[in-house]
Formats: C-alpha cells, structure tokens, sequence
C-alpha cells in the first residue's frame, strides 16, 4: 500500500505523520530533537512506521475478542526488545569509553561496575514493560539514565572505583548510543514480541501474519519545521511551517479560520481559507520569549519537571503581574517575586497569562481570531495555557469555537503528510 509521510524537525521535538492513500492518519511518532537532527528524524519516522503497522493490525484484528489486550502486551514486547537492544549498544559503548589515562589502574574495577550495572538493566526490563507499568518516560535516555543513577554508586562501591568515573563512562556513551537510530527491521522485531507471547490461536495467527505481510511503499515524504534547511529533501519535499500548520489544522477541523501554534521556538499565529491555505499570518520576533523554550526555563528555575507548570498554576488563588517573558529575565522576575512573599502557583499562573497575552498581541497583527480557531503545538497540552487562552479570547473576541486536539504537537507533520499526499496524486 502506498504511505505519506510528513516530518516536523522542531527546536525541541521532532515528529512524523503517515497518511495512507484516503489522507487517515496510520500513524504518529515523535522523539526528542538531540543535537543529530539526522537521527532525531530516522526515529520519529521510525515510530510513526511502528504506529502505522499497528494501526493495520488493528483493523485486521477488529471484531475479534480480546484484540486491544493482545495489541498491547505486542507493543509491550516490541518496546522490551528495542530496550534491550539499547541496553546492549550502551554497554558496549561504555566499555569502549572506559579506557585511556583516566582509567589507568581501574580498568578491572570499572569492567566490573559495568558488568554489575548492565546486569541489573536487564533484570528490570520486564518490569518496566510489563503490564500497567508507569514509566516517567519512553525516551531511553530518561529509562537507562534513571536506572544507572539508581545502582551505580553502589556497584561503584562494591567495585572499589569512583562513581564520577563510571558517570564519565555513561555521560559520553549516552551521547553516541542516542544519536543511533533503531537498527533492523519493524516488522523483524515485531516478529520477535510475537514470539514472547508464544503460540497464537488461529483466529489471531491469521489475521495478524496477513496485516505484517503488508508492504507499505513510502511515496512521498516531504518536511517542515525550525530545522527543515537541515533535512536531506530536495527543495520540493521542504514546506515552511506556517503552510503546514495551516493545513494540518485544517485536516483537523476543516472549519478552522485561524490557527495558534505555540512551539519550542516561536509562536504562529495563521489565518487560512475555507480549504486550509494561508492568507496571512504572524510570528514572534527574534527571540524564543513565550514559547516552550521559555516554559522549559522556568520549570528549570523552579527545579520541577516541564509537564508539572501546567498542573501546579492551576492551584492558584490570584495572578500575579509578570512584566517579562523574556528568557534573560524571567529567572530574575520569579526569583524576586519569591522573594516577597508570592506564593509559587500564583507566580506561574501570572507566567501563563503572559504568554498568553503575548500569543493574543500576535493575533492581532495577523487579523484577530475568527471562528473557529484552533490551538496547536507543544503547548496546547498545557492546561493553564489553555484556560486562559480561552478566557482571553472570549473577552477579546466573544463566543468563538476553540479547538484543541490531544494530538495537536503533530499538526505540523500532518500539514506535511498531506502535502506529500498531495504532491504525488497531482
């Protein structure tokens, strides 16, 4: 069957859509950016291939009991067998790296913590994949690194070497490990899950093995996003974001007239037509000042994670005046603001507002909001985000529909999947 694929390179996370032939999503993927844009886009076109082959075996198992908890213990096993891998590329590498002056006198101790080290990933694989398990993240990085911190100092200890030299050890081969992508085959490694969950009934073999023997021919791929002069395209396959917002947030909601994004890097605000192309729009000057990047810094400042501001501002009981979204001074602002007294929650809530009301400045210079709009990007996930966008807007703007869709992070990629669909029927 033939597949459309859209690749969104942005500042901080890239993402990937595949279309099949009636433009129905198949599937998404999404990884963090790294400094190897190369890579960064390999793996998220990677997890979008993933997502599609489990969409057909979806539609090949539908009807049939039990399907979702069969799918699942699947993914399960295909994420265990790609962990494990990793877990093999980094030991490797770590012991590659354990060498050189620096280690001269403890390379059998440092051999040893390793050993004691890698060993104990292993033997927590399962549990990490197994079913209902929560993990913190899926990124392996995030998983290995946690896991590493957890036993290394004792394993350091038990071996007679400093812990600094195996952090040295893990800090450099983390580096090379995550800038490789997935080796192998999808369908390969899909192959072997099956085999964790042993012999199927017929009902399920068939199906399954017809919806695995489904070639998917790439068409056309084109790309999009803050780093799309870096991808290896030709000049055709390359689309600017503003027309890849616009049409994927149209492809979302075709009544969309005006479109937000608040991303990583920049804030757009895009006003389309009636089939989803750009009549105008705007966007933030220069500086990432009230974007994600400048979310990330806060949380930073604040020392808790980027998906705990959202959450936390919500339990405010006033709005405290923020006077700038700039990076450069934020930290200074939220110090001084703590300073006097200012409860944490009420400060991020006021740090919310402003972003805010700089994305409706932006809106403004690009038209205003027409109904409907739709907000999109990273930061549409942020609840205290979105609640003053909609109290903003309806003070601004009166009773406009407000979309917002738990897969908005990937409207960019969308818009350049259906360019790519687009490009090779016409």
């Amino acid at each position: 069957m033939k597949s459309f694929i859209g690749i969104d390179l942005g500042s901080t996370t890239t993402k990937a859509v595949v279309l099949d032939e009636n433009q129905d999503v198949l599937g998404r993927g999404i990884t963090n950016s790294r400094a190897n844009y190369d890579t960064a886009c390999k793996v998220a076109k990677y997890e979008a291939l993933l997502g599609a082959r489990f969409t057909l075996l979806a539609r090949a198992l539908q009807g049939i009991a039990n399907q979702d908890e069969f799918l699942s213990a699947l993914e399960r096993g295909f994420r265990l067998d790609l962990f494990l891998d990793h877990v093999d590329d980094l030991e490797a590498t770590c012991r590659e790296k354990a060498s050189g002056e620096r280690f001269k006198g403890h390379e059998d101790g440092v051999a040893t913590a390793l050993g004691n080290i890698f060993a104990a990933l292993r033997a927590d694989a399962d549990e990490l994949f197994a079913p209902g398990a929560r993990r913190k993240s899926d990124f392996f990085r995030d998983l290995a690194g946690a896991r590493f911190m957890a036993v290394g100092e004792a394993a350091a200890n038990a071996a007679g070497v400093s812990y600094d030299l195996l952090l040295n050890v893990y800090d450099k081969a983390i580096i090379e490990v995550e800038n490789r992508p997935p080796q192998g085959e999808i369908a390969d490694r899909l192959s072997r899950a099956l085999g964790r969950l042993g012999e199927l009934p017929e009902s399920l073999a068939i199906p399954v093995r017809s919806a695995l023997d489904i070639e998917m021919e790439e068409t056309s791929v084109v790309g999009t996003g803050y780093g799309r002069v870096t991808l290896p395209f030709a000049k055709e396959n390359i689309r600017s974001e503003i027309l890849c917002h616009g049409l994927g947030a149209h492809m979302m909601y075709p009544g969309t007239s005006t479109v937000l994004d608040i991303g990583g890097q920049d804030t757009k605000a895009i006003q389309v037509d009636p089939t989803g192309i750009v009549e105008n729009f705007q966007m933030n000057d220069r500086c990432a000042a009230g974007c994600g990047r400048y979310l990330g810094y806060i949380a930073d400042e604040m020392n808790i994670g980027l998906h705990e501001l959202g959450p936390l501002a919500m339990q405010a009981t006033r709005t405290v005046r923020i006077n700038s979204t700039c990076t450069v001074f934020a930290g200074a602002e939220l110090r001084d603001r703590l300073a006097l007294g200012e409860k944490r929650e009420d400060i991020i809530a006021g740090l919310h507002r402003a972003i805010i009301l700089r994305a409706m400045s932006i809106l403004s210079r690009s038209g205003g909001v027409r109904d409907q709009f739709t907000f999109t990007g990273g930061v549409a996930k942020n609840e205290a985000a979105v609640k003053e966008l909609r109290l903003l807007i309806r003070e601004n703007y009166g009773e406009v529909t407000i979309n917002i869709n738990p897969d908005s992070i990937y409207t960019g990629a969308l818009g350049a999947a259906c360019f790519a669909h687009r490009a090779a029927i016409h």
